[in-house]
């Protein structure tokens, strides 16, 4: 990249899981699909999923933003095709799982670009997917990828919330927003080739919590439901949706999480059902 930090004082974007399982490359790609899949029929603006069109559309607006992923690899085409575009940003590692890489990395983000205006947690994670029909029951799940969900779904967002709700508070404004999908409301059975999810049900409470808290301090916290297939690479390759009519466009989400950033400063809790003929989206 042509820049690693904000030397023009931008307005600073963090996205939290910036990448998509779903990208060419990615971990739900190869599962699904046993190998990386070709990139070059779906646009930029899908390429990485929600993370990538969130990323791509705040530096759209002027913001520096700050990719945040487990490896820097995964976001290195993002990183080149927000310079394509005009906009600055940099990479930055974060595991969630470990509480010293998530401190690190946010010093790194307040030394090279600045406190967080916004932030998007948008980490995902696909624990249980592998599993075969046989381990569908709780009870058979194993407690390593429980371990994984939680650190996802619920430690992470603690953990980065103490990182960044601080500044914003004394700054008296500032989003912290949690995409999120329609189990968060409610838990179910998991079926077979599906993620444990309902540790996303104490982000959505988490979000509520945190609204209670900070919302007096001009904090705009909020649980975003997104509710739909979204486009990218892995999943348009997909033989259950095959083409890209059925797909929601991420850039779409992205419009939505930019104009709640600008324009929403209550209400914790907004869903985002968008359909591939929406013009606006509706929340």
């Amino acid at each position: 990249m042509s820049a690693t930090t904000n030397i023009n004082g931008k307005p600073v974007a963090v996205v939290i899981g910036a990448t998509s399982k779903w990208q060419a490359d990615g971990r739900n790609t190869k599962l699904v699909h046993g190998a990386a899949v070709d990139e070059s029929v779906v646009p930029v603006s899908a390429r990485w999923g929600v993370g990538g069109a969130i990323a791509q559309k705040f530096a759209q607006e002027g913001f520096f933003v700050v990719m945040t992923t487990r490896s820097a690899a995964n976001a290195e085409g993002l990183a080149s095709a927000i310079v394509d575009q005009g906009g600055e940003g940099m990479i930055v590692e974060l595991d969630l799982a470990a509480r010293q890489s998530v401190s690190g990395a946010f010093e790194q983000i307040r030394r090279e670009a600045g406190d967080p205006d916004a932030l998007v947690y948008n980490a995902g994670y696909l624990e249980g997917r592998a599993l075969p029909p046989e381990q569908e029951l709780l009870e058979l799940f194993p407690e390593d990828l429980f371990e994984t969900a939680l650190d996802i779904a619920c430690r992470g967002p603690f953990l980065v919330a103490k990182e960044v709700l601080p500044a914003m508070r004394r700054k008296g404004q500032g989003s912290f927003f949690f995409s999120n999908n329609p189990h968060s409301l409610r838990g179910r059975k998991r079926h077979t080739g599906e993620s444990l999810y309902y540790p996303r049900i104490m982000m959505r409470s988490l979000a509520q919590a945190l609204t209670e808290e900070y919302s007096e301090h001009g904090v705009h916290v909020a649980n975003v439901i997104i509710d739909g297939a979204i486009d990218a690479p892995g999943i348009r390759a997909h033989p259950q949706y095959g083409r890209a009519a059925g797909l929601i466009d991420p850039m779409k989400i992205a419009e939505a999480f930019h104009y709640l950033h600008t324009q929403h400063p209550s209400c914790w809790s907004h869903e985002i059902q968008l359909t591939p003929a929406a013009k606006v989206p509706s929340y």
